[in-house]
This record gives structure tokens, C-alpha cells and sequence, in this order.
């Protein structure tokens, strides 16, 4: 179940604040790029209905990628669009990989930026 992602990202979120001090408001940009990134998916799901000009794919990966995957997960299970394209399901969970990567290691106290 792919929802379950994000309640796990919730869990290595809630460690990180615990563990390493990163603050709340870290939570903001997780949350407004997430109602961007859904907001894209329903655009485009209403665009592929109507036969309208459709958001790149390479655009909805990179709204992912920049912390709005949360909200890209619940557009493709609520809306049901891009959930069933394999190529598509494989580059996105590429793109998740990456962003909670990034999250973990500049949240981490080995992080360069943490040491300035």
C-alpha cells in the first residue's frame, strides 16, 4: 500500500525531531509542495479526460522530487491517474528515494550544512 510510505516518512520525520532537533517548520514545505503536487496530478487527470494538453511527466517527477511526493502518492490513489504506468510508478519511487534521502542527510548532524 503505498500510503503506508508516507506514514513511514512521518515516523523518520518524528525521529529526526526527536534524535536530531530539526524543527517543526520543516514540516511546511512537505505539506505545501504536497497540495501543489496533487493539485498538478488533478490538473492533469482533467486534462487527459478532456483530451486537453497534459503536465509532463517530467514536471510531476520533479514536484515529487521537491518534497511534494507525499500529495503525488494520495492524487495517484485517490485519482487514480499515473498509478497503474509502470515506468512512470518506477521513475516516481526513484524520485521518493532521493527526497527522503536528501531529508535524512541534511537532517542528520553529518550533514555539511549542519556543520557550518
Amino acid at each position: 500500500m503505498p500510503v503506508l510510505s508516507i506514514l513511514l516518512f512521518g515516523a523518520v520525520f518524528a525521529g529526526a525531531v526527536l534524535a536530531w532537533h530539526v524543527p517543526l517548520w520543516a514540516a511546511a514545505p512537505y505539506a505545501l509542495a504536497s497540495i501543489v503536487c496533487f493539485a498538478a496530478y488533478a490538473r492533469d487527470k482533467a486534462a487527459a479526460r478532456a483530451g486537453q494538453r497534459r503536465t509532463p511527466e517530467r514536471s510531476l517527477l520533479l514536484l515529487g522530487l521537491l518534497c511534494g511526493w507525499p500529495g503525488a502518492v494520495l492524487a495517484q490513489q485517490w485519482l487514480r491517474h499515473k498509478s497503474s504506468k509502470r515506468a512512470f510508478q518506477v521513475a516516481f519511487w526513484v524520485t521518493v528515494i532521493g527526497n527522503v534521502s536528501a531529508f535524512v542527510y541534511l537532517s542528520s548532524p553529518l550533514s555539511f550544512l549542519r556543520m557550518l
